[in-house]
């Protein structure tokens, strides 16, 4: 199974910029379907509220629970004080199996990685550049799992990328994601040295196009194991080790699938 483990959906209130304006999916799925991407997890906008961003993702899970999987998203300032109500809002009553902060809003704080922690969900960090953030987070917190999207750097930082590269060598919980990595090289050196289950495929759609950043997989000219681990095998495998633990006590977890069932093939 591929899984596109970085994709934005829905609507953005801010209207400063394509990413936090409007995420449409039509496209993409159109140009995922072709490409052979099964499953997507999809994260919300930019927003000035993200507990209504939140609701949105969960909405669009909903409408097809089999092709998406949802992330929230909290901003450490802005929701300071109720970040663990809006983590547990998103694993325990909307179904959302991770959790995305991008440092354009603001770093993880302690209170957004012990609610992470508590729910027992993966945690998506854009550190835009600043990979020496990852130092701190993931030796605090080596109970949770961190994916660094862009290898740490969309801006094409070159000295962020190999900062990550050897994070990932040195943290067992820390990830990377090949979304929007122009430096091919430092992909095929994560892999060579941290591992090919260290390393995540992300498409960073709807901008960019699915099949072009799936195409980079494919040329790494791995095995069949290895390749099957970054487009999909280790995503899965994170969000199976989470287990929807938190959602366990939703009053609505009766009538949907579980995690299980939701990630089989």
């Amino acid at each position: 199974m591929i899984v596109d483990c970085h994709c934005h959906a829905g609507r953005g209130d801010r209207l400063t910029a394509p990413w936090n304006t409007h995420a449409p999916l039509e496209t993409y799925l159109r140009r995922a379907r072709a490409a052979g991407i099964q499953r997507s997890v999809i994260i919300p906008a930019g927003h000035s509220d993200y507990a209504q961003a939140n609701r949105e993702i969960a909405q669009i899970v909903r409408s097809n629970p089999r092709r998406f999987i949802g992330f929230a998203s909290v901003h450490a300032v802005r929701d300071a004080g109720r970040a663990n109500n809006l983590v547990k809002e998103a694993v325990t009553e909307l179904g959302l199996r991770g959790l995305k902060v991008h440092c354009y809003d603001a770093p993880p704080n302690r209170e957004i990685c012990d609610a992470v922690r508590k729910f027992g969900i993966p945690m998506l960090v854009d550190v835009v550049g600043r990979a020496y953030l990852v130092e701190l987070f993931a030796s605090q917190y080596p109970d949770v799992n961190f994916i660094i999207p862009h290898f740490g750097s969309f801006a094409d930082d070159w000295r962020a990328q190999q900062q990550v590269v050897d994070q990932l060598v040195r943290f067992p919980n820390v990830y990377a994601d090949t979304a929007g990595v122009r430096r091919f090289d430092f992909i095929a050196q994560g892999i060579r040295r941290a591992g090919p289950h260290k390393v995540l495929f992300g498409s960073d759609g709807p901008w960019l196009h699915p099949a072009v950043e799936l195409h980079k997989i494919r040329m790494l000219g791995l095995s069949t194991r290895d390749t099957s681990l970054i487009l999909g095998g280790n995503i899965l495998r994170l969000l199976r080790q989470a287990g929807g633990t938190g959602r366990r006590n939703a009053t609505s977890s009766a009538r949907q699938p579980t995690i299980h069932q939701e990630l089989a093939p």
